[in-house]
């Protein structure tokens, strides 16, 4: 099964999800085609090996020999071996030359580790569906077992279409991954859903579906855009990022937060369907089709959090919000004068306290507790947060773990809810974020939140 992923910051070097693997990057006719030149430079960029294979309606907006020029193979635009266009070097060279093999659809398919098709029309959609293997891209997907990404692009009108949608639903059921399209302009001045999702969207989510693959979670990616949006007109506020309390006008008290884990719900929530206010300090590129409000103390974020909160139906603290902060800021730069200097402390408002006391029936509020303790006492601390707090879920992940401390892309984190436990180990940011909008949504239905009608705009 597919899945659809959270757009977090890449993977540490030595740790990078896509190297050394062989990706198929596809680019079918459409105005959005010039992207698919950056998709793959950042493939190749992350180490991945890419074959490109363009549709003969792609060569009218890109040229397959700056296809060629960037990636580890020369770019394919038929079943036949006189079409390869260039010669690769963007990556080293594959050990097994897929594209110049005598039939290379079932070559290029069989090598694969995934196949990305950016951007995926209507028509292609429909031919994968139908199983059609009307030219080489089309005969790869049909020929490979590996797991399939595609990012449609189109006008509203035609994504709203009901046989496409009919089509990746079916697709869909048979395991594809489908990243939807973002709303925003389109070709001709209009204005809508069917915009083709940014480069590094589509990198990350490809990045996620490969995640799920080896993590045996496959099916996260891909049900979350099931029916369109499994959490179409829901309202989600996330809050992301640790807060800063001022000293004075230079300096300040804050934490190792970067953020990333809160972007990776946000991205997972926006993905599903679900319209998402994403509060944060965090200085990291936000997610499109989120909805972001900057804020910088932790009066800001309770504030911004607590406001929106009032309209929505999920609010997840993954902020590291400020215990304390000073009493009396100085209005001036603090000199150094050598002499000992008294700090007053007071407490900062409890926001998911806050959040739980005042929650509404059918509302889900998440937290965190970012802990330097593992096992059962991890879970302890986890329930303890989640009963003093109110809240119906609280993630609580060891920040004092290898490789998942503050500022990494991985976290060693369980989920606890009120009548169940997953332990997620070490797991990338993004498997986290889906398996927790997993348990939101699972909460979401039990409580009878209703889900509007098919074809509801997010």
């Amino acid at each position: 099964m597919g899945d659809q992923v959270p757009l977090g910051a890449r993977p540490a070097a030595g740790d990078r999800v896509l190297s050394g693997k062989r990706v198929v990057l596809g680019v079918c006719g459409g105005i959005a085609a010039y992207k698919a030149v950056e998709v793959c430079r950042r493939l190749g960029d992350a180490g991945a090996i890419v074959s490109p294979v363009l549709t003969r309606s792609a060569t009218r907006f890109v040229g397959p020999l700056t296809f060629s020029a960037l990636a580890a193979e020369p770019a394919r635009t038929s079943l036949f071996g006189s079409e390869e266009v260039g010669a690769g070097s963007g990556a080293p060279a594959p050990a097994v030359p897929a594209a110049r093999s005598a039939i290379p659809h079932v070559e290029l398919g069989r090598n694969a580790d995934a196949v990305v098709v950016v951007p995926a029309t209507a028509r292609l959609i429909g031919s994968y569906a139908a199983g059609i293997s009307s030219d080489l891209l089309s005969s790869v997907l049909l020929a490979t077992r590996a797991p399939v990404l595609l990012c449609p692009a189109m006008h509203t009108e035609m994504w709203e279409h009901p046989a496409v949608q009919d089509n990746l639903t079916l697709l869909r059921r048979r395991g594809v991954h489908v990243l939807d399209p973002a709303e925003g302009r389109l070709a001709g001045g209009d204005y809508g859903k069917g915009r083709l999702r940014e480069p590094e969207e589509v990198v990350a989510a490809l990045e996620a579906v490969l995640v799920d693959e080896s993590s045996g979670t496959a099916g996260t990616v891909s049900s979350r855009a099931d029916a369109g949006g499994t959490l179409r007109g829901v309202r989600a506020v996330v809050s992301a990022g640790g807060t800063r309390e001022p000293l004075d006008p230079v300096r300040y008290i804050g934490n190792r937060s970067s953020g990333k884990q809160g972007y990776a719900i946000a991205t997972e929530l926006q993905a599903r369907g679900a319209q998402v206010v994403l509060v944060t300090s965090s200085p990291l590129e936000p997610p499109a089709g989120v909805e972001v409000v900057g804020v910088e103390t932790a009066a800001e974020m309770a504030e911004a959090v607590l406001g929106a909160a009032a309209g929505a139906d999920v609010v997840v603290m993954a902020a590291a919000v400020a215990d304390y902060r000073p009493s009396a800021p100085a209005p001036v730069k603090l000199k150094k004068s050598g002499a000992p200097v008294r700090l007053e402390l007071v407490p900062t408002l409890d926001i998911l306290a806050e959040l739980g006391a005042h929650k509404r029936p059918g509302q889900v509020v998440v937290g965190f507790a970012a802990e330097t303790a593992t096992g059962d006492q991890l879970v302890e601390l986890g329930r303890g947060k989640l009963e003093s707090k109110g809240a119906d879920l609280v993630v609580a992940n060891d920040v004092s773990a290898d490789g998942a401390s503050f500022g990494s892309d991985r976290s060693a984190a369980v989920i606890v809810s009120r009548g169940s436990l997953t332990d997620l180990g070490v797991s990338d940011k993004r498997a986290v974020a889906s398996k927790l909008v997993d348990a939101i949504t699972d909460l979401l239905g039990a409580a009878g939140v209703p889900a509007p009608k098919k074809g509801a705009n997010a």
